[in-house]
C-alpha cells in the first residue's frame, strides 16, 4: 500500500499531446509522461478522505482473486491487466529512462479524485 506508481492525470495527457504534436522531429521518438509524483494507494485513500470528509482506506485485493473480479466488471481477458499489475508490484515495469527521465504532468492527484467525486 506504500509503493508508489506513476500515473498521470488525462488533462496532462491531453496537453503534452499537444505540445508534442506541435514539435518538429524525425524518427522514432518515445516520450514518457507521469505526473508530479508518484502515488501510492494510500496517497489516494487519504486524498478521498480529505474530499469525502470521512475515513478511507486502501485495501489489498488478494492476487488469486483478480481473475474473477476482473471479468465480473467486465474484462473478457483480464490476463494483460494481471501481467501489468504483477509488474509494477514486482518492480519490473519502470520507464525507460526512470523517474527523473519522464515528462511531469502537472494536475494534482487531488483536483483528479475531485473531478471523479463529482461525476
Amino acid at each position: 500500500m506504500d509503493k508508489p506508481v506513476p500515473m498521470i492525470a488525462t488533462a496532462d495527457i491531453d496537453r503534452v499531446a499537444s505540445e508534442l504534436l506541435q514539435q518538429t522531429w524525425s524518427g522514432r521518438r518515445i516520450v514518457e509522461i507521469e505526473g508530479l509524483q508518484r502515488v501510492t494507494p494510500n496517497d489516494i485513500a487519504k486524498g478521498f478522505s480529505k474530499i469525502l470528509g470521512h475515513p478511507v482506506h486502501a485495501e489489498v485485493v488478494p492476487r488469486e482473486t483478480w481473475e474473477a473480479l476482473f471479468k465480473a466488471q467486465g474484462t473478457a481477458d483480464p490476463e494483460p491487466r494481471i501481467r501489468m499489475l504483477d509488474g509494477f508490484n514486482e518492480g519490473w515495469i519502470e520507464f525507460e529512462s526512470g523517474e527523473s527521465g519522464s515528462i511531469k504532468g502537472e494536475v494534482e492527484l487531488e483536483t483528479v479524485l475531485k473531478s471523479l467525486v463529482e461525476q
